[in-house]
């Protein structure tokens, strides 16, 4: 008797396992930063009108910043109340408010409103204005415990449209990009803010890029493109190790470099808005990079991409189609016109594609044998652009639009 109860027991929790499995957003882009969710037990279909809105909040200001969901917490940032500053709001998973906290200055320039999004490590929570102040928090609490301007302690010069970078944090170090004097890219000390190295030998601009973390010949790299460049550095030493110029600009610098790398064994896709994109090939050894081939039809603006067995997707800005690429050899699998172009993520066998023009958030099948819309709604509160990207965890689906930050119930029954 006691075995069939400990059988049953066991069946019930592999049956619970298969139905969900949640998985954190910490930072821009997920947990590996590659717009990918881990969850599954994920809806394949919506009912009419779209998955169940959960809750709604609103009062968080102008912005574009996605979310952060981790350890039961979920955090965006806006420029909010009188003084115009950059506000960090933390509400639980069920959207109930639990605290707010200043970051400074918030960006006043062309498209003023939150650019970056917080990146959460452990019980800290960093963020980085528009005007290159890096703050840290306290993750449950929202007490600050440092503020950095990097734009002056590096050098740095500010970007037309404002910093946008997403921080990076590598063990024990906050990774930014300030663009200054032999300090394009600097880490600080997540504990004390203290610096604890700049890339010497790169003086570069910033580019809005949100650098990723490659392992690669036994080492870290920290991958980011610049205003020129594609770069690899050292991820404990901040030595420069290979930077490529970025070709698709024909010799000339572009600064709007907003979507990030995406790499897969090896080899590292960039893009830029109005010139596609190329695969690039790091050494085993991760001291050198090498061109692989060059596709100029897709060319996100600021929507990224993802990679899903063996193809990248997203949307391209010259004509807003959306778009399939072979990872191996760029050949172009299908373009398809939508309404607009836009943001892209990806969970457990479907893309969720984001388009700016009308703020219609589509379910798509992720195959590279077309552009399959399988449900579709639009989104109902906020206001301004449809720029942030969504963001997946627990079985929610989280659409930010201006003032407000919704939560969409995609599990399963």
């Amino acid at each position: 008797m006691k075995k069939h109860v400990i059988l049953a027991a066991l069946i019930l929790v592999l049956l619970a396992v298969s139905v969900c499995f949640a998985d954190d957003w910490p930072q821009f882009g997920g947990l590996n930063r590659d717009g990918r969710s881990a969850e599954t037990g994920l809806l394949k279909k919506w009912p009419e009108g779209g998955p169940r809105l959960l809750w709604v909040v609103d009062g968080l200001g102008i912005g574009f910043s996605s979310v952060a969901v981790a350890d039961g917490y979920v955090y965006t940032t806006g420029i909010a109340g009188e003084d115009k500053e950059v506000v960090l709001f933390a509400y639980d998973v069920k959207g109930v408010f639990k605290w707010k906290a200043s970051c400074g200055r918030g960006w006043s320039g062309p498209h003023p409103g939150s650019r970056t999004t917080p990146t959460v490590d452990g019980d800290r929570v960093y963020v980085l204005s528009g005007y290159g102040n890096l703050t840290c928090f306290d993750a449950q609490t929202g007490q600050k415990k440092w503020q950095v301007d990097t734009l002056k302690r590096f050098n740095g010069q500010n970007i037309k449209w404002g910093i946008s970078e997403s921080v990076l944090v590598v063990d024990d170090k906050v990774i930014c990009t300030p663009g200054g004097t032999d300090a394009c890219v600097a880490a600080l000390d997540k504990i004390s803010g203290e610096t604890k190295w700049a890339s010497k030998g790169l003086s570069d601009r910033s580019a809005y890029c949100a650098p990723v973390l490659v392992e690669r010949g036994g080492r870290k790299l920290v991958v980011t493109i610049t205003a020129a460049h594609v770069v690899g550095i050292d991820a404990e030493t901040g030595k420069v190790l290979w930077q490529y110029q970025n070709k698709l600009h024909k010799g000339e610098p572009r600064e709007v470099n907003p979507n990030s790398p995406v790499h897969h064994n090896g080899g590292i896709y960039i893009t830029s808005r109005f010139v596609g994109g190329m695969k690039l090939r790091i050494s085993p050894d991760g001291r050198n990079v090498s061109h692989v081939w060059t596709n100029e039809s897709l060319d996100p603006h600021h929507g990224g991409v993802v990679l899903v067995n063996g193809y990248i997707y997203g949307a391209n800005t010259k004509k807003g189609n959306w778009m399939c690429l072979d990872w191996d050899n760029g050949k172009t699998m299908y373009q398809k016109k939508w309404i607009g172009k836009g943001a892209i993520i990806y969970a457990d066998g479907m893309l969720y594609c984001y388009e700016e023009k009308e703020g219609t958030v589509g379910l798509v099948s992720a195959s590279p044998e077309g552009f399959d819309i399988v449900s579709s709604f639009k989104v109902p509160y906020g206001t301004a652009e449809h720029w942030a990207h969504p963001a997946i965890s627990d079985g929610r689906l989280y659409v930010r639009h201006g003032d407000a930050l919704m939560a969409y119930d995609i599990k399963q029954k």
